[in-house]
């Protein structure tokens, strides 16, 4: 598993942000507090604080080099 800071600040980021990670066949995380949603759900995503950056656990053994480039401009600096 790996875990990365994203930062979904507008409801485009979102949208995109969830067809992009669709496209891909492991599961996403997304956690914010206690909270831990299915980031592929736009509806829980809703539900989260979008403010602030949120952790994105990414549960994939492989092919995680190319799910953080197309994750790219998700990612908080």
């Amino acid at each position: 598993m790996k875990t990365v800071k994203i930062s979904l600040n507008s409801i485009d980021k979102v949208k995109s942000f969830v067809n992009d990670i669709t496209k891909f066949d492991v599961d996403f995380d997304l956690v914010s507090g206690r909270y831990v949603i299915d980031a592929k759900s736009i509806m829980g995503i809703f539900s989260l604080d979008l403010s602030k950056p949120i952790d994105l656990n990414i549960h994939a053994d492989s092919d995680v080099d190319t799910i953080l480039a197309v994750l790219k401009p998700y990612m908080a600096n």
